[in-house]
């Protein structure tokens, strides 16, 4: 966050149009700790435009911005500049970009956003993509770190908003590829069962008292004996490690070198990736005038190398739930 003028006792900023729609506290939070911004807001320390606020309310473009001045010395540190490297390794990512809408291939060990230790992740590379009007895309959706495949980044604010709802009502059709053991014994179906925390902070499970309600649809491609089955899975739904969890406890096939849900060790099997074999192969998004933006991201080198040790076919012509709603 940059300063417009600075006052004796207190700054000011315009809000950029990159940050129109964004929740007030949550904006702020890039440059001083969250609850110090809510306790400013509450206090009436931090106003839009002259005026008292809300937590919750939402910016808009050109609004001016009051925060105290004295609380400039907890600002968070600038992030370093992308090096060249940076920028060239989430540009090799891009399968797809209109100028707003923005879907890259996201690799395998890469989180979605930081956190406590985590340094390599989507967000930090995003300014790279920031586009004509300098416009950095934001992440509308996430991935798990061991999960690569496609991810839908928007660069305009409303944009951000209007694929984040569709998101969460379910009309977006995102289509994940995986290598479960043992086969599952139903060729296809749909799995409903509701998801909650699990024992460990790292782990959910199915939660049939407290969990939330989540739908995941199947689809058995091709199988390897008794032993190995490639899937595919449309989650209906958006819970943390939805398919996983499905996969382990609903299924009883967990998916190969998921180690956190019991997944088969990878070094077990030669030939086999060592990593999750879960990779989220295309997603389906309805745009303006009943048009369909389906984009698929290719397996990676080493999860190919597993589809072709176990005989299996991938195809991303294929659309398992092609009739489906």
């Amino acid at each position: 966050m940059s300063f417009d003028r600075i006052g004796k006792k207190e700054i000011f900023v315009t809000v950029p149009a990159d940050a129109d729609g964004q929740r007030l506290d949550r904006w702020l939070k890039k440059s001083m700790p969250f609850i110090l911004a809510q306790k400013l807001i509450r206090k009436g320390a931090i106003r839009i435009d002259g005026k008292r606020t809300k937590q919750d309310a939402r910016i808009t473009e050109g609004q001016e911005i009051r925060i105290p001045a004295f609380e400039n010395a907890t600002q968070k540190k600038a992030p370093k500049p992308l090096t060249t490297q940076e920028q060239d390794r989430i540009a090799s990512w891009v399968l797809y970009d209109d100028g707003d809408i923005v879907v890259i291939n996201k690799p395998y060990g890469v989180s979605s956003q930081g956190g406590e230790n985590v340094t390599d992740h989507v967000d930090r590379l995003l300014p790279a993509l920031a586009g004509q009007k300098n416009l950095t895309p934001k992440l509308v959706h996430r991935l798990d770190k061991e999960t690569s495949g496609v991810m839908v980044l928007a660069r305009v604010p409303a944009t951000i908003r209007h694929l984040g709802k569709m998101f969460k009502s379910r009309e977006v059709k995102k289509i994940y590829w995986a290598i479960v053991s043992p086969v599952p014994e139903l060729k296809e179906g749909a799995i409903r069962a509701p998801i909650g925390q699990g024992s460990a902070f790292d782990k959910m499970c199915i939660d049939e008292d407290e969990g939330k309600f989540a739908l995941t649809d199947f689809v058995t491609m091709d199988k390897a004996g008794d032993q190995f089955a490639f899937v595919a899975f449309w989650p209906r739904t958006g819970r943390t490690h939805q398919i996983r969890v499905h996969a382990t406890e609903a299924l009883s096939c967990p998916i190969v070198g998921d180690r956190r849900y019991g997944g088969v060790l990878e070094e077990d099997h030669m030939g086999l990736a060592k990593r999750l074999h879960l990779h989220a192969g295309r997603i389906l998004l309805p745009l303006k005038g009943n048009k369909i933006l389906d984009v698929s991201a290719p397996l990676p080198d080493e999860l190919m190398e597993s589809w072709k040790a176990l005989g299996f076919d991938y195809a991303l012509s294929r659309h398992p739930f092609e009739d489906k709603k």
